[in-house]
């Protein structure tokens, strides 16, 4: 190879015997319809990447669960790799509503941004986006593909290979969608299920790989089954060149039945109009489980990088329920209203958690002084009153918690709910 320029493995059989691997900084796409063993391609992606000591930054809007129990079909346990520093999860939630924008497109262009955030703070070698079909539903497809180009620039600015996955096309749009998506990165892999069972034993397909930029020229295919604690595997004997240069393969349409319907894409920033106080629904606010993952995320990035965060506890006692003054659900609300995007929301019994990402010693007050505002009422009587069932604790991170449990369960356990602090005890 020139120098400058390397092959990485893939961790798949076709693609590190036909083309030696991967660029590293380059940009490649799975296409395939559901359950063609897209995301164990991508785990295995991941795995390659933790056993040479990389960084992989994985994007996923599966529960921590279903991921963690797909990684353990390949006897991959993720949570050793992220306590390592070696593997960040990041969880993200399909958009909602999106129609219901008058310019939708606009809505996924700042999601394709706050990618290119997210990967600015972590910094990885590889990323994964697994999987990026709902994000993708422009209206405008070359305004589209100049923004996943824009995407990409920034991620290979940084020297970063990035994967990412996509459904098959279902429609003539989701088509178009995927040419411009496709047409623009490094090479393709598309996976093609078959309809029975390989050899009457395991599932599987025909796997193609093309280029756009370097590697082998043309295409190659394989056979491909997926076996339990192997995964995406290929016998070598099934590897079969096919060197195509006027027929391509590509994904086709399929009619039947529908794996991509981007009529139907939810909106990226969840929509509060025509819904009572007590039931808005907002992007940032996560189930335990997730919150926990997303804990962990922030502590590997503190002990990589040194960036401090803060998780804030606010525990209202039921007393003002029963009196009327104030719910669970309005203090959430509140809270969710006000806190930067990339703040983390969970409610746990009767506490609101806050985890902020980058805290100064203003944070809590200006969260607390913006929150007053969307309160039921913003009369400094009534603030005072509620203020004597609002308690406040406030925990930075150091060096001594290693896991996200430690961090929860100080705030949750009986010392730490006699630890808030009531609002009326701060100099606000």
């Amino acid at each position: 190879m020139v120098q400058g320029v390397n092959l990485i493995s893939s961790g798949f059989a076709l693609i590190d015997k036909k083309w030696g691997g991967m660029y590293r900084g380059g940009s490649y796409m799975i296409i395939g319809p559901r359950k063609s063993g897209r995301t164990l391609l991508a785990l295995q992606f991941a795995l390659e990447t933790a056993k040479s000591s990389e960084i992989c930054l994985y994007f996923t809007n599966m529960r921590p669960k279903d991921l963690m129990i797909q990684a353990a079909s390949l006897n991959f346990d993720i949570q050793s790799y992220m306590n390592k520093n070696l593997l960040i999860v990041v969880r993200i939630s399909p958009p909602n509503e999106i129609y219901d924008s008058p310019n939708p497109d606009d809505l996924l262009i700042d999601y394709m941004n706050d990618i290119i955030t997210v990967v600015n703070q972590y910094n990885p070698e590889r990323i994964i986006f697994d999987e990026l079909t709902p994000y993708v539903g422009f209206r405008d497809v070359n305004l589209l593909r100049d923004v996943f180009v824009h995407l990409l620039e920034k991620i290979e600015e940084k020297n970063i290979t990035s994967l990412f996955i996509v459904g098959e096309p279902a429609t003539q749009k989701a088509q178009q969608i995927v040419d411009s998506l496709s047409g623009s990165t490094t090479a393709n892999i598309f996976l093609k299920k078959n309809a029975e069972k390989h050899s009457g034993q395991y599932h599987g397909g025909t796997a193609i790989i093309t280029p756009n930029v370097g590697h082998t020229e043309g295409q190659f295919f394989a056979e491909y089954i997926i076996q339990p604690y192997k995964g995406v595997t290929i016998e070598p004997a099934d590897l079969k060149p096919i060197i195509l240069e006027s027929e391509e393969v590509k994904p086709t349409v399929v009619k039947e039945e529908s794996t991509i319907k981007f009529e139907n894409l939810d909106s990226i920033k969840q929509k509060e109009a025509g819904v009572n106080n007590d039931q808005i629904v907002f992007s940032n606010i996560y189930s335990y489980d997730d919150f926990q993952l997303i804990v962990n995320n922030q502590i590997a990035l503190f002990k990589s990088t040194g960036q401090v965060f803060n998780l804030v506890s606010f525990q209202l006692d039921p007393v003002a329920q029963v009196r009327g003054l104030l719910s669970l659900n309005q203090l959430k609300n509140a809270v969710a209203k006000v806190v930067a995007k990339k703040d983390k929301i969970c409610q746990v019994d009767n506490k609101v958690i806050i985890l902020i990402s980058r805290s100064t010693d203003q944070s809590v007050k200006e969260i607390i002084l913006k929150m007053k505002e969307h309160l039921p009422s913003y009369d400094e009587s009534y603030f005072k009153a509620v203020s004597d069932y609002l308690k406040l604790y406030n925990l930075k991170v150091d060096d001594k918690y290693s896991n996200s449990s430690e961090m929860l369960d100080l705030l949750l356990s009986e010392h730490g709910s006699k630890a808030h602090i009531s609002l009326n005890e701060l100099n606000l």
